[in-house]
């Protein structure tokens, strides 16, 4: 397929990028870190055809974003551009641990 305008065409590793960035501006209500650097965030795959699926944990089953903090993902994810279909997999295996934070966020919550 040939590229008809003059912005280059993205890619899908374009896209996963981008997608971290976005991922990085959703927040725990409880919790003053950003999902991805809570470690929330277990997998990030985007297909060649730019669709998105994120899989993802919770702090706990019983955490009170177990229904928005999935569809603040979906909404953020589906408004970047070229980017067709977004399914966000909420699991519990293996389940989130404090060994999962970045070291950055581990700083910021005082565990180091």
């Amino acid at each position: 397929m040939e590229n008809t305008t003059d912005k280059p065409l993205r890619t899908f590793v374009d896209v996963q990028n981008e997608a971290i960035k976005v991922l990085e501006t959703v927040y725990d209500p409880e919790i003053p870190v950003n999902i991805y650097e809570l470690g929330l965030i277990y997998e990030v795959n985007v297909s060649v055809d730019l669709n998105i699926e994120i899989v993802m944990s919770l702090t706990s089953p019983f955490c009170p974003a177990a229904q928005s903090m999935p569809a603040e993902i979906k909404e953020k994810l589906s408004a970047m551009e070229g980017v067709k279909n977004v399914e966000v997999r909420v699991t519990f295996e293996p389940q989130w641990t404090q060994d999962l934070m970045s070291e950055s966020a581990k700083l910021q919550l005082g565990f180091m």
